[in-house]
């Protein structure tokens, strides 16, 4: 299993954008996403545009300290249907308690497969947002993917310090907190993927 650092995105000269404008380019690159300054109202992305097949098949996130299991989930098998939800998969509802914002560092792993093509230069760009404020941006790189592969990579989410104020309004306000996850291939975007939390600690 692979175990990558995440590193924080730096915007320092990267332009302002906004979902609109990213809308009208034909690709969209690691850059693009950097310039965004909010959370997305819609995916930037098709799923017909995911040409790699790739398709993330488990997630489990742990407390590093501890290695308590926090979340765990595991896609079932794609049903026999000719008329599915295209986005299904796409967006994840995550439900934690408030001690999950007093946590420093957490571990992600995730598994995924890849189609019938070699993938060298697949990366991971994740944004978090409370309400229109950017709390922290992550980079990740997967490295290389064999054709036909099934994958295991940890990543590890230094989390930031957040402002006691802060923490208490995103307890109060569940699923206000939200991400975009980008993913690209030879920095074009192939795949976007949304989330959004509560720490409220019930449904």
């Amino acid at each position: 299993m692979k175990v990558q650092q995440g590193c924080h995105s730096s915007d320092m000269g990267i332009p302002v954008t906004t979902e609109e404008e990213l809308r009208r380019n034909t690709v969209i690159t690691p850059e693009d996403v950097l310039g965004l300054q909010k959370i997305t109202k819609n995916y930037l992305c098709s799923p017909e545009e995911n040409v790699h097949m790739i398709d993330f098949t488990r997630f489990k996130i742990r407390d590093m300290e501890t290695g308590t299991v926090l979340f765990e989930i595991t896609k079932p098998p794609t049903p026999g249907r000719k008329h599915c939800d295209p986005n299904a998969g796409r967006f994840v509802r995550y439900q934690f308690t408030p001690a999950f914002l007093q946590l420093r560092q957490v571990g992600a792993t995730v598994e995924f497969t890849v189609g019938d093509t070699p993938i060298n230069n697949f990366r991971m760009i994740e944004r978090h947002y409370f309400r229109d404020q950017l709390l922290k941006s992550f980079d990740f790189e997967f490295g290389f993917c064999m054709p036909s592969s099934k994958n295991t990579c940890e990543h590890i989410y230094e989390f930031p310090a957040l402002s006691e104020e802060i923490m208490r309004e995103m307890i109060l306000n569940p699923y206000e907190t939200q991400s975009d996850s980008f993913y690209f291939v030879d920095n074009k975007l192939v795949m976007h993927n949304k989330a959004d939390y509560s720490y409220s600690g019930g449904p």
